[in-house]
């Protein structure tokens, strides 16, 4: 799972900075925007990264991590927040170690 998900998020971070890179911000957003396809394509990501963010939230708290790096990745950049946070989370044996100690 975990050479699938580097290299999912590597390959779509580079698409994104590439992407960015033709646009721009501003301009990426113009383009999204310019349809009414765009606007519900939008809508549709808007609402699954926020059931994204909720979880990660709940699953920061829950385990010791830190939510609004990756938070801030998410509202920025879109996936590349939620990947990294999966890609960076700490396995199960660490995780539940932090959390004896902290009860």
């Amino acid at each position: 799972m975990r050479p699938l998900l580097i290299t999912v998020t590597a390959a779509f971070s580079a698409f994104t900075f590439w992407v960015l890179a033709q646009t721009g911000m501003v301009g990426f957003y113009e383009q999204l925007l310019g349809t009414p396809a765009g606007w519900q394509v939008f809508a549709d990501i808007t609402i699954a990264l926020v059931l994204v963010l909720a979880w990660m939230w709940r699953n920061a708290a829950d385990n010791g991590r830190r939510f609004w790096p990756y938070a801030i990745l998410t509202l920025a950049l879109g996936s590349i927040g939620p990947l990294l946070y999966l890609l960076l989370m700490p396995s199960a044996a660490h995780t539940q170690a932090r959390q004896a100690l902290q009860h």
